[in-house]
């Protein structure tokens, strides 16, 4: 859940190296992390925005441990449209956020929703790449099979794809494994 905040407007690595930080410092408990707030901007710096990130931090951790006792299975016992509307009401967490933690720390089935999957999608004209987060979530939600596990696996493989191939600058179409796919499907 942490991750999910943090790695807004910041790659994983920036994220991981946080992550550490805040281990090493004893700090990864919601309660202990929370008590700590003060130190939570040094610690997280390299994940970049870190003074507004911190807050939103706080914010999420205060409603975890406030609501939900910082227990991620008493949280999971919710309904996933009830705890996407309490996430989506703390600042600073969106759509992507709230449905990063729902997926991958609460096993809930919801699809993420990235950069990634936009560029992807819509290099290949199945969106368009402004569509509204919810419309673009529906639309693939609607042609795959409903699966935790399977829309876990698959926002895995857009991301991995969006790494390697359809980079936002000069992206590798010619060797894409997607391009020669959709080429045999059209």
């Amino acid at each position: 859940m942490v991750g999910a905040i943090l790695t807004q407007n910041t790659n994983w690595q920036n994220v991981s190296t946080a992550i550490e930080r805040i281990r090493a410092a004893n700090l990864m408990n919601p309660r202990k992390l929370l008590t700590n707030y003060r130190r939570l901007p040094q610690l997280i710096k390299t994940s970049g925005f870190y003074r507004m990130k911190s807050k939103y931090l706080h914010a999420f951790l205060h409603y975890y441990t406030t609501k939900y006792r910082g227990s991620a299975d008493e949280m999971s016992q919710k309904r996933t449209h009830v705890l996407r509307a309490e996430l989506l009401a703390i600042p600073g967490i969106g759509p992507e956020t709230a449905d990063s933690i729902l997926l991958y720390a609460l096993n809930k089935r919801i699809f993420v929703v990235d950069n990634y999957t936009r560029r992807i999608f819509s290099r290949h004209n199945l969106i368009d790449y402004n569509s509204p987060y919810d419309s673009i979530q529906k639309t693939i939600e609607q042609n795959l099979p409903a699966s935790t596990n399977l829309y876990n696996e698959y926002h895995a493989l857009l991301v991995r794809i969006g790494k390697k191939y359809c980079r936002k600058n000069e992206p590798l179409c010619s060797t894409c494994p997607l391009g020669a796919m959709l080429l045999r499907n059209r």
